[in-house]
């Protein structure tokens, strides 16, 4: 077969070889059929073989672009943990310089302390200081933050002191509305939230939005600290969220008692 196959090929070639130089026009034309059959058939296979040697680099560059996608997905996670470690401190120190500030501006400052615990799943509101009568905090005293009020001390150690926040339902301060300067009292409820109530005899409204200070009455709390806000509309009686809230706090500010009151006089033994 492969010399028959060698002797027809032989006769073919001689008989294009004669056709090209006796008949150049016929031979052109064969040519240029032989051509139109043979193309799709060359660029079938060209195309097969081009798809078949890019396989190698198509499976790298995929791999590659995984490689660089992991990458920069762990780029972008670390550079997230970046940003919320920078917003942390950034807002850190926006609250210690109002807290600086604050100290700056109080006449009476006692100490500056970090409240480590405060309760908020128990109807009793506490919080505790790292500061006790060794940095001068003495039972009474107000303690307040950046943004407004956030109690009094109830009972002081060597290094520490327990808190009574507003919302504790044992906690009554004297306030007023900013508005008109009505005078009410701000009670605690126990589960986060504060009743204002009024001590006129008249049908007082209260709406929301409306802002309530210390009033200064009863000497313990200075006047003007900020105390809460009211949430919901009432007569006499009205829902209102304080300023502070101290389970975001890291830092509160101790105070001197407004008016302090006069020591009780020491009775001796009757004559």
């Amino acid at each position: 077969m492969s010399y028959v196959v060698a002797v027809a090929g032989s006769l073919v070639a001689a008989a294009l070889l004669a056709l090209s130089t006796f008949d150049p026009s016929t031979f052109a034309a064969l040519r240029l059929a032989v051509a139109e059959l043979t193309t799709p058939v060359s660029a079938g296979v060209g195309a097969i073989g081009r798809g078949i040697i890019s396989v190698p680099a198509a499976i790298g560059d995929y791999f590659a672009v995984k490689q660089r996608n992991e990458a920069l997905r762990k780029q972008i996670a670390d550079s997230h943990a970046v940003l919320m470690r920078a917003r942390a401190l950034s807002y850190d120190n926006r609250r210690l310089k109002r807290l600086l500030q604050l100290r700056e501006r109080t006449s009476d400052p006692v100490a500056t302390a970090r409240l480590v615990s405060s309760s908020a799943s128990s109807t009793r509101r506490f919080a505790m200081l790292n500061a006790g009568f060794r940095q001068g905090v003495a039972a009474g005293q107000p303690v307040r933050g950046p943004e407004g009020l956030i109690g009094r001390i109830l009972e002081a150690g060597p290094n520490t002191a327990r808190v009574l926040l507003l919302t504790d339902p044992e906690s009554i301060v004297p306030v007023r509305r900013t508005r008109d300067g009505l005078p009410a009292i701000a009670a605690g409820r126990g589960d986060g939230w504060i009743e204002i109530r009024s001590v006129n005899l008249i049908n007082a409204t209260f709406l929301p939005g409306d802002v309530l200070i210390t009033s200064g009455t009863g000497g313990i709390y200075a006047p003007n600290i900020p105390v809460a806000r009211v949430v919901r509309k009432g007569n006499d009686v009205a829902l209102a969220r304080t300023f502070t809230q101290p389970d975001t706090l890291d830092f509160a500010l101790v105070q001197k008692t407004f008016m302090a009151m006069p020591p009780a006089e020491v009775q001796g033994p009757k004559p």
